[in-house]
């Protein structure tokens, strides 16, 4: 991992973790370009660039806006939303294994999203109708409130009872197990239509989306990265424990709540619009730890672009991997961070 004490300046250390967040903002174009560019239609470079301007072939237009670019924005919406989320969970709870998947906030986002295409009958909607938000936003409001429970019981273990930070892993397996209990009861009583709904949260697909829903994505992660990112000398004090960051002035239990509901929300609508995303949020952080340390100043934008390539490059992979066919993005991320998973509970101090 970088140590500020390889460089004798200060200049240096930000010179070093700027260039750090530059060449990831130039390898996730360079992934982004060769996503454009790989598929069945064989797009040169110089396509992808002229049906970008609206000069290409029609062919390449109509792939490259039509099926590939949706597909590729949604990735890096998605991406970017679950790092922070897992970026910030890590820091508030104290522990390197959180994240929306291992704490079971999406499993709960899941089980709101399938009560509210039940029960709600708010099925998927038409993309062409950009400004019908009405059952997009009761997916996401139910999504949303299904991830605010388990993280109410987490914050609740948390701080009331004093359970351990591998005490919280384990009531977020038993909390996920729940949700997924819970999913499956509600997809027993469900009509055809609504359980092949109801599969396709469970699965994570990016193929049903569009730039009206990446949109909504985006915005959320903006919005929670301003806040994040206004805080970042705030969670820069919690590395140092909570007793240091209160005697420097920091409202930790206000700032612990907030986070969590906002990191709760990003990665709930992000949920809501491609179903379950395993370990993005968990991986990508400490990646982007391993180039620039614990400065919340640099590991939030990087956590985001890391965030961003992974979801990238698995959807490259899906795509082209069984071609024609289209594998679940789901459980290529499940692939990647599993084993990452493993390696962080045995290394050793994983998880005290």
């Amino acid at each position: 991992m970088y140590q500020f004490g390889t460089h004798t300046t200060y200049q240096g250390y930000i010179r070093y973790n700027c260039g750090a967040v530059l060449m990831m903002s130039l390898l996730l174009l360079a992934v982004v370009l060769c996503s454009l560019m790989t598929g069945s239609a064989g797009l040169g470079l110089t396509d992808v660039f002229l049906a970008l301007a609206g000069k290409g072939s029609s062919m390449a237009e109509t792939v490259l806006w039509n099926v590939r670019l949706p597909r590729i924005c949604t990735a890096v919406a998605v991406g970017i939303a679950l790092s922070l989320a897992g970026c910030m969970m890590q820091n508030v709870l104290r522990n390197p294994l959180a994240s929306s998947s291992t704490l079971g906030v999406s499993q709960g986002a899941s089980f709101g999203a399938a009560f509210a295409i039940v029960f709600l009958d708010a099925g998927l909607y038409a993309e062409s109708s950009f400004f019908t938000f009405s059952q997009s936003w009761l997916i996401t409001l139910c999504a949303f409130a299904g991830g605010l429970c388990t993280t109410a019981v987490i914050l609740g273990l948390s701080r009331l009872a004093g359970v351990s930070p591998a005490g919280m892993i384990l009531a977020g397996v038993a909390l996920s197990s729940l949700f997924m209990g819970g999913t499956a009861i509600i997809q027993y009583y469900a009509d055809d239509i609504k359980v092949a709904s109801v599969v396709y949260w469970t699965f994570g697909d990016l193929g049903r989306t569009g730039f009206g829903r990446t949109g909504i994505i985006f915005l959320a992660s903006l919005l929670a990265f301003v806040f994040f990112y206004c805080n970042c000398w705030n969670y820069n004090a919690l590395e140092s424990g909570s007793n240091t960051a209160k005697s420097l002035g920091v409202q930790v239990d206000r700032l612990v709540v907030a986070t969590m509901v906002a990191a709760t929300l990003i990665a709930s609508v992000a949920v809501a619009f491609v179903g379950t995303i395993s370990f993005v949020g968990l991986v990508a952080p400490h990646i982007s730890r391993f180039f620039v340390g614990n400065n919340y100043r640099f590991l939030l934008p990087c956590s985001a672009l890391m965030g961003a390539i992974i979801m990238v490059m698995a959807e490259l992979v899906s795509r082209t991997a069984v071609s024609p066919s289209i594998l679940p993005i789901g459980a290529l991320t499940s692939f990647l961070g599993a084993p990452v998973f493993l390696y962080m509970i045995f290394k050793k101090g994983g998880v005290k």
